[in-house]
């Protein structure tokens, strides 16, 4: 193997795989990076048997082969060259790297060893805009579960239906759910209308966010280049975009039907600026039980006010009235103002809705425009 690249190149490919590596006794190997050179392409590669992440980088190919690495040493290493041309050879299971008066060789190992990545029949084909799809993540990751004891739980459940992608997170003591547009393009023979449900894990998407770049129109050539695509078998999923591509494992097992949770009616609506809305939790919760993180939510009918209060035998009590446009009757709910906090955080907007029932069933929190997403937060009951 030997090839010509730009250190800002290889400095950007290494940095998109090499989270995918992993540490384990059993297979050191999984720490590695394979540099594979053949049919025209750069190809660096990791993998820690969960996902497994491929991009491909440009540069100048003067004889095919591969290497495996350690992703950290060469990380290291080639974040520290100048910007100029690289030289990188492999010799056998060394690996020479050259740079203006930068010389090193870098012990590999046999590529034999290195897992292969799974391939991904592209029989089913969706595909969202690039943005649309980093915010859908940034707005359902966060109401996953971190404990495995629901293993569902864990991951964010991708439905396709039609012409949308919903995608939900629950931990069941909060509910995120967010609708965009998708395009789809089956091969010959399969059934287009089938309803298809997979539950990805978060751990999975987390990554594939990190990878995404924040793009704009203006740096793109056309407007596919703007499209992630995935592809789906019974038990993996193949993210895909420009020269990147992402492999997961998915998670088997029956995710909860959240939708019977989310009230389909209210009796207490309001409209109510964001910014004064988070300040009022933020100085209740001061005032709240350790380990509960009860705030009360209070809307006396008529007034156009939203009563935020927290009282604890230990630290004292405090009360904020928030000017709301309020509608309905009077009610209140308590919950955890962590939870409300976190939904908060990522609606977009200056101004968001409440919608409450009573004090014992959920408090639903959406934008003051509709945009496909909504946000559930169950209640404490008193």
């Amino acid at each position: 193997m030997k090839i010509s690249i730009l250190q800002e190149n290889i400095k950007r490919g290494i940095s998109v795989v090499s989270h995918a590596t992993g540490k384990n006794p059993n297979l050191p190997i999984l720490s590695n990076i394979l540099i594979n050179v053949k049919e025209g392409e750069i190809k660096l590669i990791a993998t820690n048997l969960e996902i497994g992440i491929v991009d491909k980088v440009r540069g100048k190919i003067e004889q095919n082969g591969s290497i495996t690495v350690d992703a950290k040493m060469i990380s290291d290493y080639i974040s520290l060259l100048p910007n100029q041309k690289v030289n990188i050879k492999a010799d056998g299971s060394k690996l020479l790297i050259e740079s203006e008066n930068y010389k090193t060789k870098i012990i590999g190992h046999e590529v034999e060893d290195f897992p292969v990545i799974p391939k991904i029949e592209r029989i089913k084909e969706y595909s969202a805009n690039i943005k649309e799809f980093k915010n859908a993540l940034y707005n359902v990751i966060f109401s996953t579960a971190t404990s495995e004891i629901r293993l569902e739980l864990t991951g964010v459940l991708f439905c396709f239906e039609d012409e949308s992608l919903i995608m939900a997170g629950t931990d069941s003591f909060r509910l995120s759910e967010k609708k965009i547009k998708i395009k789809k393009h089956f091969k010959e023979g399969f059934d287009q209308k089938e309803k298809t449900k997979f539950i990805i894990p978060s751990k999975t998407l987390e990554e594939l966010n990190r990878i995404l770049p924040i793009v704009s129109e203006t740096e793109l050539d056309n407007e596919e280049d703007g499209r992630i695509y995935f592809y789906l078998t019974d038990n993996q999923i193949l993210f895909t975009y420009l020269n990147t591509e992402l492999v997961s494992r998915m998670i088997e097992g029956q995710y909860p039907d959240y939708t019977q949770i989310i009230p389909k009616e209210s009796k207490t609506q309001i409209l109510i600026n964001k910014v004064d809305f988070v300040r009022a939790i933020k100085s209740s919760a001061i005032f709240t039980k350790t380990g509960v993180n009860d705030v009360n939510l209070d809307f006396p009918q008529g007034k156009n006010k939203l009563v935020v209060s927290a009282s604890s035998g230990a630290q004292g009590e405090n009360i904020v009235e928030v000017e709301c446009e309020s509608k309905g009757d009077d009610n209140g709910v308590v919950v955890n103002y962590k939870y409300l906090l976190d939904g908060l955080n990522v609606i977009e907007g200056e101004r968001v809705r409440l919608e409450v029932i009573d004090g014992n069933t959920p408090c639903v929190i959406k934008p003051e425009e509709e945009n496909g997403y909504i946000y559930v937060v169950m209640p404490i009951k008193q």
